[in-house]
């Protein structure tokens, strides 16, 4: 699986991180559809690469829920534990933005709740945090779902998961509110997650996305830039709450028919560009990047007086400044400490690995086709890492 499909979802990720920077460090008014279109992207990937690896872990031969279930979770804890928490324990000991007493909501990975519950961004240096307590939260329940029910029932509540969270946007008493639950409680995001959970069981029973996905997926990704473009009106306008429904739903298409292209492999020019190197390097450092870009954001705009650019605003020179120092931090951060820790990861391997035969063994019964034992080993897989 190590081919040039997880390398062109490794430049999908670089994408996606970019649409972010771009909206935090660039775009008029320090925010931008593009950056939740990027979050969005993340989360098809999220769902893509986690169902397929749980799914191909429940082929092997020597599969057990007990013990997969248990290295998955190791596995999650040793690839996002170590630097989330330790931006959280700089975060406090510098004090920055006075956000020590929201901490423990982000340690438990609610954030989400927390800035839906007090309706404003605060402490803005911690507010991306609540994509990635969507995702904890999803890594919490979906692999019970996907190594524990029935095979053939997988799908169907893969797509009632979708159902669910499509009806969420017409529950009225959030919906119609223009406040920050309606986007950042679960129920909001779990549509673009289990889009791509969908993808991944498809794949996994020899199907593909319907031919309406692969042919109309323009027809929607044009649609959707119209009502982006259009002027949502005041917030409580006869207009605001479809424009909002219609922004949400409508890029799913696209990004699930852009995550099956790239997970099948790409050709041709497209191809040659979805894996040049720096657009792959970016995507391996990714999580980085998305993780330390407000505290690096917040450090570039206290030392104003010493930069000759403009980086007290949204523009060129703080896109310039701030983005290199993000890149700067999230490679050495990927090279010094992440890298190292995923090492870990080889100490829980999904599927048991197989024991070795003695000589006795060797001799007896099966000695010509040791093969049929090997287990599966999914290393290879899980090098796109969401």
């Amino acid at each position: 699986m190590a081919g040039g499909r997880d390398l062109q979802l490794d430049t999908l990720r670089a994408f996606a991180v970019t649409l972010v920077l771009y909206a935090h460090f660039l775009a008029p008014g320090g925010t931008s559809f593009l950056g939740h279109l990027g979050v969005r992207l993340f989360f098809t990937l999220s769902g893509f690469l986690i169902t397929r690896l749980l799914l191909e872990a429940r082929d092997g031969a020597q599969f057990a829920a007990g013990p997969a279930l248990y290295s998955f979770y190791a596995r999650r804890a040793i690839r996002i534990f170590p630097p989330y928490f330790a931006v959280l324990a700089f975060v406090w000991f510098t004090d920055l933005e006075q956000a020590g007493s929201s901490l423990a909501w982000h340690a438990l990975y609610l954030s989400n709740f927390w800035y839906a519950h007090r309706n404003e961004w605060t402490p803005w240096l911690l507010c991306h945090f609540w994509s990635l307590s969507i995702e904890e939260q999803f890594y919490l329940a979906w692999p019970l779902i996907v190594l524990l029910a029935p095979r053939r029932r997988i799908e169907a509540i893969t797509i009632g998961v979708i159902a669910f969270s499509l009806a969420y946007r017409f529950y009225w008493p959030i919906a119609a509110n223009p406040a920050l639950a309606r986007d950042l409680l679960p129920p909001a995001s779990m549509d673009a997650l289990a889009c791509g959970a969908l993808l991944a069981v498809r794949r996994a029973r020899g199907a593909d996305v319907p031919g309406w996905v692969r042919r109309g997926w323009p027809a929607f990704a044009a649609v959707f830039l119209l009502v982006v473009g259009s002027d949502p009106g005041p917030a409580d306008s006869a207009w605001e709450w479809p424009r909002w429904l219609l922004v949400q739903v409508l890029p799913l298409v696209p990004l699930v028919a852009i995550v099956a292209a790239c997970s099948s492999g790409l050709d041709g020019r497209i191809g040659r560009l979805a894996e040049l190197p720096p657009l792959l390097a970016l995507g391996r450092i990714s999580y980085g990047v998305y993780l330390y870009h407000p505290i690096l954001l917040a450090y570039v705009v206290k030392a104003q007086p010493w930069i000759p650019l403009n980086v007290s605003e949204q523009g060129p020179g703080r896109f310039l400044v701030a983005g290199a120092a993000t890149l700067l931090a999230a490679s050495l951060s990927w090279v010094l400490f992440e890298k190292p820790v995923n090492g870990l990861k080889r100490h829980f391997p999904y599927v048991a690995r197989p024991r070795a035969r003695t000589p006795s063994e060797a001799r007896g019964f099966g000695a010509t086709y040791p093969r049929a034992q090997a287990a599966v080993d999914l290393r290879p897989t899980d090098r796109s890492y969401p």
